[in-house]
């Protein structure tokens, strides 16, 4: 039986500057390290196996984040391989991560304050279900170019009559 999203698993290159961010954007706290700065790293057939990574690649740092009341954030930083660019909304796969916000002014204020950048000012959510006083939505970069959203809907979502569930949203 299915009962939610646990995590979602981030690649940065930095673990303490990516962690640090997260603090700062979004308050974030350190709920454990699976692989600290003081653990061997990790490497080999058969963790490249069990990650599907590319040869020679060594894990070297996991963490586990909280935020909120929301599913975990765990963070990897991998060496002995060379990167691609952060994905874009328009590439396959996950492409983007949303914090749920309640006053969306102070959130980007926090988000470019601990060094992220806005790809736009907070605009209106438009669509007939998302649509309401007060309801916005903005997406920008984590230092590292990783996609993020912040969206905040305080008049609610207009739920159709043929919807067969409603939105999770975080308590208060």
């Amino acid at each position: 039986m299915i009962r939610g999203i646990d995590h979602i698993g981030v690649t940065v290159p930095d673990m303490e500057q990516a962690t640090n961010f997260f603090k700062e954007a979004f308050a974030a706290k350190v709920i454990y390290d699976n692989l600290s700065a003081e653990d061997e790293p990790k490497s080999g057939k058969q963790v490249e196996k069990n990650l599907g990574l590319k040869p020679g690649t060594k894990e070297m740092r996991i963490r586990m984040l909280a935020v909120g009341n929301s599913a975990n954030i765990e963070l990897f930083q991998f060496a002995n391989v060379t990167q691609q660019q952060p994905v874009i909304a328009s590439d396959y796969g996950l492409q983007h991560v949303a914090f749920y916000v309640d006053d969306i002014d102070k959130a980007t204020e926090r988000f470019t304050d601990a060094g992220g950048k806005l790809l736009s000012k907070p605009n209106d959510l438009s669509s007939s279900a998302e649509s309401g006083s007060g309801n916005q939505f903005v997406y920008g970069q984590a230092p590292w170019g990783m996609l993020i959203e912040m969206i905040s809907y305080p008049a609610g979502i207009n739920y159709p009559a043929d919807s067969q569930a409603k939105r999770w949203t975080p308590p208060k």
